[in-house]
């Protein structure tokens, strides 16, 4: 007894020695957060003063302990902002980082946040939360870097917002490329990731755990609880690389993209709530390899279709190596709801090489609500390596489905203005035991005789994600842009106009002059609208050189009831994006405007040229008049890098008279054979084009490359290229093309392809 006494008081005193030790410090700049790092023990709380810290590399590589973890946060959550060329390195044992804000500045080729000082000194047991990256982006668009990178094992990424990622590169990577960080089980959970543009190509991801040549490692992440919202940067917002990851309950909100279980097997993705809203490209999950399970999820609304459907069962190719197609075998996909959501697809991917349909999959307790459309599934090879049972389908439904499915009548239950479907109670298939064992080990509930998701607890749990899901100090962002114009003036002289746009607010232009003398280009760099009267022809006089207007990032360019005249312009482009290939997008609108007598023999080359490495959001022309052009019209040619990158998401062109063009009308092109994105998408309806063609006869007055969509509509063409090519389609991926009520009247041909279709 006397022992155990003095062992009990030895560690009481043991205990109390410690915490003496543990101190609270408050450091002012990064020398001194570098002396405390140096110096810290386990327990200790750094606390970094409020105020802004520039162009600073935070190198954490002190360690902690599994009960007293050494804290770094800041005195105040989101008033220690971290700007200009900055980062962070977590490279120690139990450490936590807690309530930075990085905002107004870039990382270079580095992440932001990264568990790793270097390849010596990883992480392990630590914690980044509470934290904010907002609009943190390279100033140049193919300047890739991520903003979050995984080393290590055991490491926590929580409570964090990370908004508006532009620059190429996923935004965060679970990196396994030695055994310290493979069955890492990392956590991400809890977080905010919200509004990623398209990226006009591939690597737009969100969350990436993996790549190609380790994905036969296990990596064991979890990933849960998060809130994504508009993540539309290509296909594959979490792309799944390795084996034995985790995505449950998570909520997905009007993102044009899908969870892609890619690569490894006996993923897991259950429980997660995919808000799709009726917006077009919203998926769900996408299942290549073996062993993988998609259970008990809700696909509301999703309106994506082949390879963002919301549930897309690929083709595999025979010998495939890891890195390229597995064909899918011993899938579950069970107790998922889908609710007006577009077809499901089976075999997706079927070609002359992906020729391997799944094979041992199981499809069973599946619920298909749908008052929309007439089919719930589209099945692209054979469909005999699924079984399935006890699938439920509204009474409407017109397609024949095999054995497994039931049609019945559903009744619907709101939560949170969601609607659930409850079906009628029905049969289900017999599960075997060895399924429901492995049940047990894989999700959190059981292959049970209940149909669909049906769980309005856990539904109003996942939709709470939306205001839990995110960091509590965090507002909004500073990326935000006004949606109009706040100030009109007007300009009569090209000064003027140079002292209004350098305030670089948004404005309406009244341009009062007929006649205006540049010396350098009209640069716009926020929402920017010129108008004036139509009726009065304005006559542009330009030096040689770029462009008369130049869109910067974040430009919104408007023209608007103006008249042009071009005979005294030399600039090589009526229209122009920044040249210097800004991470930042832009926009361009066109209406009812007049544009004459532009002519490259002067110096103008194109009335718009879009130049490589920028991207536009949408390029809007309508109700205007090209009368008597000599030059090219709207360019969008330049990414000739053949990997899938494109200049512009929407290339709206509609109800224009184009007469006397000798040029190229329209030039888009989008090489190589890469499938993660939804454009270039082209809306060309309603136009005149009269007496056009290109200078030399075998150029098309309209080439379109690699555009995945367009709507080609009742258009008419009047003696238009009578003797070469009107328009051409070329596409390297599939694409879906409608060529309808088009009127050619002694105009030249068009060359389709295979994937342009007439509903006429």
């Amino acid at each position: 007894m006397k022992r155990l006494f003095l062992s009990l008081l030895f560690a009481s005193v043991f205990i109390s020695f410690e915490q003496l030790q543990a101190q609270a410090k408050l450091v002012k700049n990064i020398d001194e957060l570098n002396e405390a790092n140096r110096k810290a023990k386990p327990g200790d709380i750094i606390i970094l003063q409020d105020g802004v810290w520039n162009n600073v590399t935070i190198t954490l590589d002190c360690s902690g302990t599994s009960t007293r973890p050494i804290t770094f946060r800041a005195q105040t959550p989101g008033k220690v902002k971290i700007i200009g060329q900055s980062r962070l390195r977590v490279g120690g044992d139990y450490l936590i980082v807690d309530g930075l804000y990085f905002t107004n500045g870039f990382a270079g080729r580095n992440s932001v946040i990264d568990f790793r000082i270097d390849k010596n000194k990883l992480a392990d047991h630590s914690r980044v939360t509470n934290c904010v990256v907002d609009n943190f982006n390279n100033a140049k668009r193919m300047e890739e870097n991520n903003w979050v990178t995984f080393f290590g094992k055991n490491n926590r990424l929580d409570h964090c917002s990370f908004i508006n990622k532009k620059n190429m590169g996923v935004l965060l990577a679970v990196i396994l490329d030695d055994e310290r960080s493979r069955e890492n089980f990392h956590s991400i959970d809890h977080n905010y990731f919200g509004l990623r543009l398209p990226l006009a190509s591939n690597g737009g991801e969100i969350i990436r755990v993996g790549v190609s040549q380790h994905c036969q490692f296990n990596s064991n992440t979890q990933i849960t609880d998060n809130f994504f919202e508009q993540c539309d940067g290509e296909t594959e917002i979490i792309s799944i690389k390795s084996g034995s990851n985790v995505v449950r309950n998570n909520l997905f909100k009007e993102c044009q993209g899908a969870v892609v279980l890619r690569h490894g097997d006996n993923n897991t993705v259950e429980n997660n709530v995919f808000l799709g809203n009726g917006k077009e490209g919203t998926g769900g999950v996408r299942v290549i390899n073996k062993g993988q399970w998609v259970v008990n999820n809700l696909f509301y609304n999703c309106r994506g279709v082949d390879f963002r459907s919301p549930l897309s069962i690929m083709n595999g190719i025979p010998n495939s190596p890891a890195h390229r197609y597995v064909q899918v075998t011993e899938a579950v996909i069970a107790n998922n709801t889908f609710y007006n959501s577009s077809p499901i697809s089976f075999g997706e991917g079927s070609d002359t090489e992906r020729t391997l349909p799944p094979q041992g999959v199981y499809l069973v307790n599946n619920a298909f609500y749908n008052k929309r459309d007439s089919i719930i599934y589209k099945a692209y090879d054979d469909i005999s390596g699924f079984l399935f049972g006890g699938n439920l389908v509204s009474s409407e439904l017109e397609q024949e489905t095999p054995i497994g499915f039931k049609k019945i009548n559903f009744t619907t239950q709101k939560a949170d203005k969601v609607a659930l479907p409850y079906p009628v109670p029905a049969l289900t298939p017999i599960i075997s035991d060895s399924l429901q064992a492995a049940a047990k080990k894989r999700i959190t509930h059981s292959l049970s005789a209940s149909t669909g998701f049906s769980n309005l607890a856990l539904l109003k749990k996942i939709l709470g994600n939306s205001g839990t899901a995110r960091t509590k100090w965090f507002a909004g962002h500073s990326s935000t842009q006004a949606s109009k114009a706040t100030a009109t003036v007007d300009c009569k002289t090209a000064e003027e106009v140079y002292r209004q746009l350098a305030r670089k607010i948004p404005l309406t232009i009244r341009l009062t002059g007929k006649e205006y003398q540049l010396n350098k280009p009209f640069t716009v760099s926020s929402i920017v609208i010129f108008t004036g009267n139509p009726a009065s022809t304005i006559s542009l006089k330009t030096p040689n050189g770029l462009s008369a207007f130049i869109i910067n990032g974040n430009g919104n360019l408007t023209l608007e009831n103006l008249s042009f005249d071009g005979t005294q312009m030399r600039s090589a482009h009526l229209i122009s994006n920044d040249s210097s290939g800004s991470s930042d997008h832009y926009n361009l609108k066109i209406s009812r405007c007049q544009f004459k007598n532009f002519d490259r023999s002067t110096g103008c080359k194109e009335i718009f040229f879009a130049y490589k490495s920028m991207v536009a959001d949408s390029i809007i022309v309508r109700q205007s008049k090209f009368l008597n052009n000599v030059t090219d019209g709207f360019m969008f040619s330049q990414e000739r890098d053949d990997k899938g990158y494109y200049n512009a998401e929407k290339i709206v062109i509609i109800g224009n008279v184009i007469n006397g063009l000798r040029g190229r009308l329209l030039d888009v092109y989008r090489g190589g054979n890469d499938e993660s994105t939804l454009g270039p998408q082209l809306f060309f309806t309603g136009n005149k084009i009269t007496n056009s063609a290109p200078v030399t006869v075998d150029a098309p007055l309209i080439n379109l490359y690699g555009v995945q969509r367009s709507h080609i509509q009742k258009n008419e063409f009047n003696g238009s290229h009578p003797d070469g090519i009107l328009i051409r389609f070329e596409d390297a991926v599939r694409a879906n093309h409608l060529f309808d009520i088009n009127m050619l009247q002694n105009s030249g041909r068009v060359i389709a392809n295979k994937y342009v279709r007439s509903k006429s």
